[in-house]
Parts: structure tokens; sequence; C-alpha cells
């Protein structure tokens, strides 16, 4: 079928992910994938099945399991002037790799003065689900977002997995990728048949409503879709606003939805304290959108808790889409 043109193909997020990597390794030779596991075994998640035959262990290139060596390499690398593209298993195991990662990839560029860049993608399958419990499971863009110098992405479904990947191996600068495991599987869609890039730092509003702005990242961007149609059920019409970026971020069309509606619902599936919706609402409050505000901005987090094992447990533990629905009906009748 075709978009105004366009060709596009119906692809999970997974595939639509692989899509990028391998439209990226066929037009620039500088771009290659290092990881573990990432080779005759696909990923953990599948993503780069079939990349090893197609390319060769020199472009797809299994590691060790020593992320301080994936994260390191990837620096060297992209220092020399290639565009490496590192995964890490799942991301929660990024910790043993922080300081290559905000102490040399996010600075490097700034200590010499502009001299070197540092194009590096770090692939970063989040969050729970998966039963994976509390060391596999965990939220942590507040971590990459708080460091100067690092970019921090996180689609929502495989169009803007697909065309964000392009403009983040592309960039200059080093780019946190994350990516929800649940959606590798879950989210399919209509993808465009191009290498074109989705530019980093434009918000995406899935949904136009006049009483309500849901802001959501993530798995939590479907889940507020579904909330916004059950809301729309019972009289209440919602827009959601899908940052795409977290930074850059693209505040300017979050504060105009917000002053829109009046009132704002910030959605994340990380715990509460420190999370990144923090950030927005104080993005929200500094600006004249507090004037506009009709209720109190309404902060719906994960629990303040590690992810649990039980699968009743990790559901409860993160936002769903009845809290999501209860959240924005209080927040309208309240009002």
């Amino acid at each position: 079928m075709t978009t105004t043109g366009t060709q596009v193909e119906t692809m999970t997020f997974a595939e639509a992910i692989r899509a990028a990597l391998t439209e990226a390794m066929e037009a620039d030779e500088r771009v290659f994938v290092l990881g573990e596991d990432i080779g005759v075994y696909g990923g953990a998640f599948g993503v780069t099945t079939g990349m090893l035959d197609r390319f060769g262990e020199e472009r797809i290139r299994d590691t060790p399991i020593a992320e301080e060596a994936i994260m390191g390499a990837a620096v060297g690398a992209a220092l020399c002037g290639m565009r490496p593209v590192a995964e890490m298993q799942f991301s929660d195991f990024t910790a043993h790799a922080m300081d290559q990662l905000v102490n040399q990839a996010a600075k490097v560029h700034f200590m010499l003065g502009g001299a070197v860049s540092v194009p590096l993608v770090l692939r970063l399958p989040f969050g729970s689900g998966t039963g994976a419990a509390a060391q596999h499971s965990q939220s942590q863009e507040a971590w990459y977002a708080h460091t100067p110098g690092l970019k921090v992405v996180m689609p929502s479904n495989p169009a803007d997995a697909k065309g964000l990947l392009h403009s983040a191996i592309r960039d200059p600068n080093p780019v946190v990728f994350m990516e929800h495991k649940v959606l590798y599987r879950s989210a399919s869609g209509p993808v465009p048949a191009t290498d074109e890039g989705i530019p980093l730092g434009v918000a995406a509003v899935p949904r136009e409503g006049g009483d309500l702005t849901i802001v959501a990242t993530g798995i939590m961007v479907s889940r507020a879709l579904a909330a916004a149609e059950e809301l729309a059920a019972q009289g209440i019409e919602a827009t959601v606003v899908d940052p795409r970026t977290l930074k850059p971020l693209d505040d300017a069309t979050i504060l105009e939805r917000v002053r829109a509606t009046g009132r704002a619902l910030l959605v994340q599936e990380a715990p509460r304290s420190g999370g990144f919706m923090a950030e927005i609402a104080a993005r929200i409050t500094e600006s004249d959108t507090i004037f506009y505000l009709l209720a109190p901005i309404r902060r719906l987090s994960g629990l303040d808790a590690p992810i649990p094992y039980n699968p009743e447990l990790e559901k409860a533990s993160v936002p769903q889409v009845p809290d999501i629905v209860q959240a924005g009906r209080t927040l309208v009748k309240e009002s």
C-alpha cells in the first residue's frame, strides 16, 4: 500500500529497528553493530536476526559479556571515524558502563574544544512486562537525560523507531536509544520503506482532544491512547503527546497542548521520584502555561520499588490503561 506516494510495509517494532540498521549499514560502511549474542543468536530479543549472514562478523560483532568493553570499544571506534551502534542486552547492564558513557562519550567533544565528535548509538532494551524481575526491567531514562552531552530517544511505535534510529545513527553526538522490550513483538504498524529520518527533538501528537492533555513516553503512549478512547466514551476528550525524544525535548509542543486543555496528566513507567516527567512538570510551571491550568499537574508513575517477578505484582507496579483512565477522569471531574 502507499501513503502520499511513499511505499509502506507493516512491521513489528523489532523488524523496524532491524530495517533501519540494515539500511544504515548498506548506505555507510562506517556503521557497524556490536553487543552480546547479536550474531548467531540474533540478539536477546531477535532484533539482529539474519544480519550476521548479511554483513559478516566484522560488522556484526559479538562481544564478551563485558559492558565496559562494549561501551569503551564503541567510544574508541566513534573517535576514530566509525559510527558504532552498541547494544546492551538489557538496559540495566549499562550500570557497568556508565563511566565510558557519561564521563567519556558525553564529555570528550567539549573537553577537547569541539575538535572531535562521538557519533555512536547505544541501543537499550528496557522496561517491565516480560517477567525479567528487578535487575532486568528498569526504566532508567532519567539517568541519561540528566547527563549533558547525551541525546535520549524513546520511540513508541515501529515507524518512529525506524525513522528516529536513522537520525540517531547520522547524528554526530552520542545517542541513547531506548526500546521497550514489550513493544518488540506487540507493536506493529505501517513503516515507510525509505531511510528518511525523523528529526530528533520533534514531538508527535497522535490524538487531539479539548479536555485533557496526556504526555506519555515509551509503551505508555499506546496505553494512553487506549485510555483516551475509554475516556472519550465517557465524554472526556484527551490529547496525547509523545515527546519521542527526551533530549532534545520539544517542550514547545507539550506546552502548547497543555495550554489548550488546561490540564496535564504526565505518565511514565519509571518510578516517581526523580523521574523525567518531573522535568516536564517543572517546565510547565516555569512557563506562562501555569496560568492556563485549570487543575494541578498530575504525575502517574511506576512505584518507588524494584520491579517484582510475580506477574500480577509486576503489572501492578507500573501504570496500566485503567490507571490512566481513572487519573484522567479524576483530573477532569475534580477541576
